[in-house]
């Protein structure tokens, strides 16, 4: 036997294709080895960005005595989870139930059937000798026992997937998440939780939401005082902007410091809501700095985007971005100082070794000095090691940007993003659908064999309907339906969704989350699809597929808000909504109208802009000009208004009943400046 994995189309397993381990993919030869020779199976499986994955390959599936002991007593299969997130979630289940807690590298032990009987993440190499010597003899001398205990944590784990009882969608129910979350705030930092603290990209869309909706000041500060702490943070690329993962400390100083698609086509959307309520210059600064960000750095050849950048470059976590005040001085000179200061970066290092991450808690006196040093520290980092990029485009991480991009771009009126969005959008639906059926990833253009999980579906379709809107193409809407029809087989009994279709390959349980970590799970992202599509085309058995889509998993995003983020945004969107705008016309005051309707808060908001009669497009049917010029349709509920024709009596149409709302968007008041719970 030898390594297999040399024509993986995965960057991750590409990366320990010359490991002395005889690692192969996972599939039926594997299961079939593993059967024919009883031997467990070794399921190892993490992602080309992650810095302990590194570690242990460096440690362990680099080393010859480890994969001597491999090779003799297991057959090794390696995973990437962003190439099949269903594998990973099957296994991840196993790894929290059993062990507390999870992560990757996940380490997983498993019948030659794929019962797992022995769970956990990253081992160093002695431990990991130990276990494998441990686990050999139990195979050995105790395989009835060992395949019992697989198989009673897989019934254990199958059983515990009853879905909730679903969750009426109403406003009290996010009123009492909006209150909860206030009781889990860092007032002192902003987020939630210690360290290590993620960006809680869809809570803050959430609360945002919440706040345009019903004016709720300590909605509005949670959110403010969290996207302020992360955007000047040292998880934030102060030189080149985008966002890291995480912050290992609570303060957001230190970064985890691997660049996600998802991450920052999530944070895009949410600075991009949060402009839109506040009109804050940093939420601008943040939106137009990490959409420039995804677009050069993520962008590919063919019009997609990469899933990530790595968090080591040279084999140095965080070398390409940490500073020394003798290297500020090497490359500023007599303006090292007062950089310093600005950065935050001290002699002893706020970071390892004497170097510290940039910061900015205050922007520089003199923007025309600050765009000098930032252009100068970046042509000096550019000749750094740089990180390693995962060049496989995901079909679920690519909707996320797509509707980033477009949202943005229609917002601040840079049709660069809006093509960016558009050129993403033909890529993968050129590549990704296969005789109809979409699959989860490629690379280079040649596109895996892995299907299409519920989330890619959820989040393409959601992007090609934001791109809709953005352009007016009605291809996009023509292709967003297509991609939810596709979707029918993921279909659970309680109106939610399975993350596998029916049909897809049978893992030991059948894995379905309602909740919403880092990225939506597959049963919101496609609520909230079915709801966007509802609002465009006003068609009521999509909007109320996705009500009750969203019902099934509020239950959860009810009782831990902190991770149902965006089953809560989508909620936002059914209460408070669908609110319709058609705008038609090609003048001046058609673009003035189409600019005020697309900078409204509403979470229920949807806006299509084209010509009268617009055939293919229900918000454009029946709708003319008024005296020959452009005007406005709003429609709340389906239920429509007199035309308005000018900008003013727009906005006017568009104010949400709350003054509270009204407040936030015009900067009168920032309830930003109190903690959640003060009297502003």
């Amino acid at each position: 036997m030898t390594n297999r994995l040399a024509d993986a189309t995965s960057p991750y397993l590409l990366q320990h294709r010359d490991n002395p381990v005889h690692w192969q993919e996972w599939g039926p030869d594997a299961f079939a080895e593993a059967r024919e020779r009883n031997v467990p199976i070794l399921l190892s499986v993490g992602y080309a960005a992650c810095h302990w994955c590194h570690v242990m390959a460096h440690e362990s599936f680099e080393d010859e005595t480890v994969a001597a002991a491999l090779n003799e007593r297991f057959v090794s299969v390696k995973v990437d989870r962003e190439e099949r997130p269903d594998i990973d979630a099957a296994y991840m289940s196993a790894v929290t139930a059993t062990t507390g807690h999870g992560g990757w590298p996940m380490t997983v032990f498993l019948t030659p059937e794929g019962e797992p009987f022995f769970c956990g993440t990253y081992f160093p190499r002695d431990h990991f000798l130990q276990v494998l010597a441990a686990l050999d003899e139990a195979w050995r001398t105790r395989e009835t026992e060992v395949r019992a205990s697989g198989t009673h944590i897989a019934t254990t784990l199958a059983g515990a997937l009853a879905p909730p009882t679903p969750y009426a969608v109403d406003s009290s129910a996010l009123s009492a998440a909006v209150a909860l979350l206030a009781r889990q705030f860092d007032t002192a930092a902003g987020g939630f939780g210690g360290a290590p603290k993620f960006p809680p990209s869809m809570v803050l869309e959430f609360l945002v939401r919440h706040h345009a909706r019903t004016g709720d000041p300590d909605a509005l500060s949670m959110a403010s005082r969290t996207f302020r702490a992360m955007a000047r943070s040292g998880m934030y690329d102060q030189l080149a902007g985008g966002f890291a993962r995480y912050a290992v400390d609570a303060q957001w100083v230190v970064p985890h410091f691997e660049k996600m698609l998802y991450d920052n086509a999530l944070l895009l959307r949410a600075y991009a809501s949060w402009w839109k309520v506040t009109r804050d210059p940093l939420a601008e600064k943040v939106v137009r700095e990490t959409a420039e960000f995804i677009v050069r750095d993520l962008g590919t050849e063919a019009g997609g985007f990469a899933s990530s950048l790595d968090a080591d470059a040279g084999g140095v976590e965080g070398l390409t971005y940490a500073w020394t005040p003798v290297q500020l001085r090497e490359v500023l000179g007599d303006d090292a100082a007062a950089a310093a200061d600005l950065f935050v970066v001290t002699a002893s290092g706020t970071f390892e070794h004497g170097s510290s991450t940039l910061q900015l808690p205050v922007d520089a006196a003199d923007p025309e000095w600050f765009d000098d040093i930032r252009t100068r520290l970046l042509e000096a980092r550019s000749r750094r090691p740089q990180p390693g990029r995962d060049d496989k485009v995901v079909t679920s991480w690519n909707g996320l940007a797509i509707a980033a991009l477009a949202g943005a771009g229609s917002t601040f009126g840079v049709p660069a993003w809006v093509e960016a969005a558009r050129a993403c959008a033909g890529h993968v639906l050129g590549v990704h659908l296969v005789d109809g059926e979409l699959r989860r990833a490629s690379r280079l253009g040649a596109v895996g064999a892995a299907r299409a999980v519920a989330d890619d579906h959820g989040n393409l379709a959601e992007g090609l309907l934001v791109l809709h809107q953005s352009t007016g193409e009605l291809r996009w809407l023509d292709a967003a339906r297509a991609v939810l029809d596709g979707a029918a087989g993921f279909a659970a009994d309680d109106g939610g969704f399975h993350d596998t279709a029916e049909g897809a390959e049978s893992l030991y349980l059948r894995p379905r989350s309602a909740a919403d970590n880092a990225e939506p799970a597959g049963q919101s992202a496609l609520a909230g699809a079915l709801v966007m599509l509802g609002g465009v085309t006003g068609d009521p058995h999509a909007l109320d597929a996705g009500v009750r889509a969203t019902a099934a998993g509020l239950g959860l995003a009810v009782r831990e808000p902190r991770f149902g983020g965006w089953s809560l945004a989508v909620a936002e969107a059914i209460v408070a909504g669908p609110l319709q705008v058609a705008v038609v016309g090609d003048d001046p005051r058609a673009d003035a109208l189409e600019q005020v309707a697309r900078r409204s808060p509403s979470p229920g908001l949807v806006v299509v802009r084209g010509e009268p009669d617009q055939p293919g497009a229900p918000l454009l049917a029946d709708r003319p000009l008024v005296d020959g010029g452009a005007a406005a349709y709003v429609c709340r509920g389906m239920v429509c208004d007199l035309p308005v024709t000018e900008p003013a009596a727009l906005e006017d149409r568009l104010r949400p009943p709350s003054e509270g709302g009204r407040e936030g968007r015009s900067g009168a008041i920032d309830p930003a400046d109190e903690p959640p719970g003060s009297q502003n």
